[in-house]
């Protein structure tokens, strides 16, 4: 009976937390919160299954200390959560510079907000953002402020993830007036919930490395069984793109790449002007390159040759109703965007209707070209050519050559700003190569003594430039899956014949390797170019996934071979979706609330449960497919996977709850992206609880649990970021 009544509540609260982000996403989380989260009802099912797992944690006669102090970290987390719901106080304060403020808006349980009287009174000193230097990308938002408590003045500093503890409450940085008079804080007053909570988060890590570590724990047992010991899942292995000569005049190829070696404002970084050559040309033709020509003699083309080029047809339209419906090519001239009579923009009515709140497939295609031709007419009229630095006053900006220059600007250095580019275009048309050469030279210099501090260093450009050579991504998910792919076929041909493949595995071996290399590479580029770990958005987490996958599989396969295809097979799948999926591989500044190392260790943990239970998922497949000794041999080796991920996924969702606390004063907000998260936690543990759920311990129902299982993981990571809107949509 209790065994039944634990099932049922188990199941109820994940069911119900998976429709809760659902209705958040219909409704509003607001909304959500009202009726579901903060509601008696969910708080009482909570209890309910709190109540009957220790009924049942009894029953059982539990005496392991590392599953009994897990038992009990989950019941200090819900604990603390409870004591948060009922306790906490949060809200915002408004301060002004130099008024004394002592009054806060306190958040009502049923919506609005109660004026509150804080016990010590906070002035604003001062208020400041500081940018990435020489661009206007923030960095971060700081607030001096003044704490008055029993007339004793103190002074301190909040800014995001650096937060201000004065008597139980906890100062965020929120927002700020857009004259940099006033600020608004988040307050946050929990003594009771966040120690718990914090307790428990300590005791549940301290839990998992001793389940890990335990002699007598499940996942030592595994490391002994006879078969992994003995190696019975040992298996073995395993463009030329033609072009045309293009009419389309240009730049030579070396003049072109000397100009591509200049730095730029773009994207919110300084970067490479090869790097916007690259984006320009991939964002409107869909490549790197065009019909021989590399992306900085494109650049070049459309800089000095823009009507020559306006006929080329150069910008990519995609099949669908916009297409179908005004006839257009797959490649469009910017021409023939532009009636021949009128010069009307053929575009025009259907971008209105956009911007008029019609968003249906025809105006959303018609949104998407206008982009790309508004990218080419930026170029045209050289706004977004920010190639002259001017560092006046100790600030330095970026300017184009149309600009409004910065008071204070010698006028020798606003002669040269205006008419550098005319005589660039003069030796273009006339052919003089050699003198743009010398030109482009003394522009580069013009740049390192006007930068100041903002130009990259010598080592991130050369990183850049190699990081621009090769797109490896493309090459490593196709090298991935076609290895993978065919060492899956060698496992049949084994596991069915008997036949012997050890040469192969070699061979595939080294070429893993070869692999993982390239991908480290990658990543580690990208992180010298962009100066912090790449792990903030959608593409670089898949980059990481990826990699966290290759690592496990060639770390492991030399003891299980069965490891090395499914890592490339799964190494290949991610990289393949960060390669087609709607992903930005742009390397672009990190949001202020992004830049903290928390983030980071949140993120790398996460990704390494998801590679764990990604490769658990492949052992199911695999398993089901072939059947015979397999069944038990990959539930063995698939579980050697599911205690480690389980162990790192619980750990990084408390990291991620203290990086939330510490960056915006809430430690679980209910965002869908938590939520799926603790929803894939408390499915993948119902197979480590095979006492408890004696199915588990049959093979065939095992492996077909982790395959629905996976599932859930694809819904936390893919499904919830596009499917349902919350904190986590930089992902």
């Amino acid at each position: 009976m209790t065994r039944h009544l634990l099932y049922t509540l188990y199941i109820a609260v994940t069911v119900v937390m998976a429709i809760a982000t659902v209705v958040a996403t219909c409704k509003g989380q607001d909304y959500a919160a009202a009726t579901i989260y903060s509601a008696g009802w969910f708080t009482i099912l909570w209890a309910a299954l709190a109540v009957i797992a220790v009924i049942w944690i009894i029953r059982r006669h539990m005496r392991r200390w590392s599953l009994l102090c897990m038992h009990a970290s989950l019941l200090l987390i819900l604990a603390g959560a409870l004591l948060t719901h009922l306790t906490a106080r949060k809200g915002t304060i408004h301060l002004h510079r130099g008024v004394a403020t002592t009054e806060w808006q306190c958040d009502a349980a049923k919506g609005g907000s109660t004026s509150t009287q804080l016990p010590f009174a906070l002035t604003l000193t001062g208020f400041n953002v500081v940018y990435d230097a020489g661009t206007q990308t923030e960095a971060d938002y700081q607030s001096a402020i003044t704490v008055t408590d029993h007339g004793k003045p103190e002074q301190a500093a909040i800014s995001m993830n650096h937060v201000l503890r004065h008597r139980g409450y906890w100062f965020y940085q929120t927002a700020y007036d857009e004259d940099q008079l006033g600020s608004t804080l988040t307050i946050n007053a929990d003594p009771y919930g966040i120690p718990v909570t914090y307790a428990g988060y300590i005791l549940l890590a301290l839990s998992l490395v001793g389940m890990l570590a335990d002699p007598r724990g499940t996942f030592r047992q595994l490391l002994r069984n006879d078969r992994l010991r003995r190696g019975l899942l040992g298996v073995a292995l395993l463009a030329t793109n033609l072009t045309q000569a293009t009419a389309a005049p240009s730049l030579p190829k070396a003049t072109a790449e000397r100009m591509g070696r200049l730095c730029v404002l773009y994207n919110g970084r300084i970067c490479t002007l090869q790097t916007y050559a690259i984006d320009f040309t991939r964002k409107i033709y869909g490549r790197d390159s065009y019909q021989g020509l590399t992306a900085e003699q494109v650049l070049c083309g459309w800089i000095f040759w823009g009507d020559d080029w306006s006929y080329e047809k150069f910008i990519r339209v995609k099949d669908g109703a916009l297409s179908n419906q005004l006839k257009l090519a797959d490649y469009m001239s910017l021409k023939g965007f532009f009636t021949y009579e009128s010069s009307r923009y053929i575009l025009g009515p259907y971008i209105q209707q956009y911007y008029d709140g019609n968003h249906g497939k025809l105006y959303k295609q018609a949104a998407d070209v206008d982009e790309r031709i508004q990218l080419i007419m930026e170029l045209r009229h050289g706004s977004s050519l920010r190639l002259f630095p001017q560092t006046v006053g100790g600030t330095t900006r970026w300017l184009a050559p149309m600009d409004a220059l910065p008071r204070g600007t010698a006028a020798a250095d606003s002669l040269y700003i205006r008419n550098v580019f005319g005589v660039l275009y003069e030796y273009a048309l006339a052919g003089r190569y050699a003198d743009m050469d010398r030109v482009i030279d003394k522009m580069a210099k013009y740049q390192t003594l006007h930068a100041g501090t903002t130009l990259p260093t010598t080592t991130q450009r050369q990183a850049e430039a190699l990081y621009n050579r090769v797109d490896v991504t493309k090459i490593l998910f196709m090298a991935c899956l076609t290895l993978g792919l065919v060492l899956m076929v060698a496992i049949v041909v084994r596991m069915v014949s008997g036949r012997k493949t050890g040469r192969l595995f070699g061979v595939a071996y080294a070429l893993a390797i070869v692999f993982l290399l390239l991908l480290t590479a990658r990543i580690a580029l990208r992180w010298l170019i962009g100066g912090t770990i790449p792990l903030a958005n959608g593409y670089e987490t898949m980059l990481a996934l990826a990699w966290a996958i290759l690592l496990i599989a060639t770390v492991s396969a030399r003891r299980w071979h069965i490891m090395l295809p499914f890592g490339l097979i799964l190494g290949g799948f991610f990289l393949l979706v960060s390669h087609i999926g709607e992903m930005d591989p742009n390397i672009t500044p990190t949001m202020p609330v992004l830049r903290s190392p928390l983030l980071s260790l949140h993120v790398s943990v996460i990704m390494l449960a998801y590679a764990l239970l990604s490769i658990s998922f492949l052992c199911s497949v695999t398993a089901l497919i072939v059947r015979r000794q397999a069944l038990q041999s990959l539930m063995l080796l698939s579980q050697l996977m599911l205690y480690p991920a389980i162990a790192t996924l619980a750990i990084g969702i408390f990291i991620g709850a203290v990086w939330a606390n510490v960056s915006w004063g809430s430690y679980w907000s209910w965002d869908p992206k938590e939520v799926w998260a603790l929803i894939t936690l408390m499915v993948y543990a119902v197979p480590m609880h095979r006492g408890t759920v004696k199915a588990m311990a049959r093979p065939v129902v095992y492996h077909i649990y982790m395959v629905g299982a996976f599932g859930v993981l694809l819904m936390t990571y893919f499904g919830v970021n596009y499917l349902m809107t919350g904190m986590h949509s930089y992902y």
